[in-house]
């Protein structure tokens, strides 16, 4: 239903959505419209506090809408959903996140950070080196589709380019698209899933039938006509195995500190490379960390923050939750000469109980980094022992807090801070995903003296 209300937009939320409220309060969120603008939009959900619409007519513009550098970009039918803020400069995109972080932080925590941090930022093209791209044959227009969801749709867009992925790897999507039509299993080949190392780029074939030798063949012709690895991937993500052995590793480095952190291409890794160096310097530099420290790297995963603090500390404690992640940590700390100063265990991070916590023994700082649902578990251990101090068991003086999602970061941030004897200190964006309204976040808290 199209209104002809001008309304005003006020803010961008969490899925980059402008935000305006009618004359009665009404709050209308309006995909493709910027905050300060004026416009009119198409309203296609309605409920008793809120609408929802699409931009259709724009009377003010802001100083900050940019020409969307990708032409599958856009609000029409078919448009690719996997960017939503390319019609905004990407130094303003960044201004939004942390405005997000900061209201998450007030309105859910009630605090505010002792000191902003300048956000950490990258390039905003061609950052993305991991992707899943899904895959369809669309027999009655012959042809292969191969990229991300159309916006709103489980149809797979029909993408030619993505300026998101690096050159090499857009480049490729045509060129898959005529070998994935060409395979006999072509209609039973759903994902394919990048992850690209220092050197090496692996495409995940996801098949959910047996591949023909033709076929295994058509990937080797692939992978030497365009230089990158073929893995196969016929259940889970267990089931990952290189179609042929030889060439470099699939790994990154972290050169600051003298790692190199080989990995598989179902593994979690960063998909912005280039920014996880970063931030893995800066939230070193945060952490303060001295050479007689005991440090805690919770969700530490494959090290990647866990091998840089061993180059530091005294003695580094890895957890995370699966045991198969972590004897993966255990074989990179070897092959990087760390595994002297390196322990590392698999417990259940988000049953963690108080006497969980004590039970692996004080440190003096804690580095914190865990998935979408937060840390709860953690916090709440560390409030209930201030509570309830245990004698030879101090907490630790400062926490060092990487976080994907400002919701779960700031609700964990307000037990720490109300419950838990911390202050926030610092807080600020980290640009990880250009274009997208994903945020992602890192806060410090120091314990309180007076505590």
């Amino acid at each position: 239903m199209t209104t002809d209300d001008w309304l005003t937009i006020d803010a961008l939320d969490l899925e980059a959505q402008g935000v305006a409220r009618r004359a009665d309060g009404k709050v209308v969120f309006i995909e493709g419209a910027l905050p300060g603008e004026q416009v009119r939009c198409s309203v296609g959900r309605r409920k008793n506090n809120w609408e929802q619409g699409t931009l259709i007519d724009l009377r003010r513009e802001s100083a900050q809408r940019v020409t969307p550098a990708c032409p599958h970009f856009g609000l029409h039918a078919g448009a690719c959903g996997g960017c939503k803020m390319q019609h905004l400069h990407p130094l303003a995109q960044v201004a939004i996140k942390q405005r997000v972080l900061e209201d998450n932080l007030w309105h859910l925590a009630k605090l505010r950070p002792e000191q902003v941090l300048a956000p950490i930022v990258g390039p905003a093209w061609g950052y993305r080196h991991r992707a899943r791209l899904s895959v369809r044959h669309v027999a009655k227009k012959g042809t292969v589709l191969v990229g991300f969801h159309e916006r709103k749709s489980r149809y797979v867009a029909d993408m030619q380019v993505c300026p998101v992925l690096p050159p090499r790897v857009s480049a490729m999507l045509m060129p898959l698209r005529e070998l994935i039509g060409a395979m006999d299993q072509r209609d039973r080949l759903p994902q394919i899933e990048l992850a690209m190392g220092d050197e090496v780029v692996a495409l995940v074939l996801r098949h959910l039938e047996p591949l023909t030798e033709a076929d295994l063949q058509r990937l080797r012709n692939f992978a030497a006509l365009h230089g990158v690895q073929w893995w196969l991937q016929p259940k889970g993500p267990d089931s990952v195995q290189r179609l042929d052995e030889g060439g470099p590793e699939l790994a990154y480095a972290l050169p600051e500190f003298g790692v190199r952190m080989p990995f598989q291409p179902t593994d979690f890794t960063q998909v912005n490379a280039a920014i996880n160096r970063v931030l893995v310097v800066r939230a070193l530099q945060l952490l303060q960390v001295q050479a007689g420290d005991r440090v805690i790297d919770w969700f530490c995963g494959l090290g990647n923050f866990s091998l840089p603090l061993a180059t530091q500390a005294a003695q580094v404690l890895g957890i995370e939750g699966s045991e198969a992640l972590v004897q993966r940590a255990r074989d990179n700390a070897v092959r990087n000469g760390l595994a002297a100063k390196m322990r590392f265990e698999a417990r259940d991070l988000f049953t963690l109980s108080a006497t969980d916590l004590v039970a692996q023994g004080p440190a003096d700082r804690w580095l914190v980094d865990p998935p979408r649902e937060g840390a709860f578990a953690l916090a709440k251990a560390l409030a209930e022992v201030h509570a309830a101090p245990v004698p030879g068991w101090t907490p630790p003086r400062r926490i060092v807090y990487v976080s994907c999602n400002p919701a779960t970061l700031a609700r964990d941030a307000g037990l720490l801070v109300h419950q838990a004897g911390y202050r926030c200190t610092h807080a600020g964006v980290v640009n990880m995903f250009p274009h997208t309204a994903h945020v992602e976040s890192i806060a410090v808290f120091d314990r309180d003296a007076s505590a």
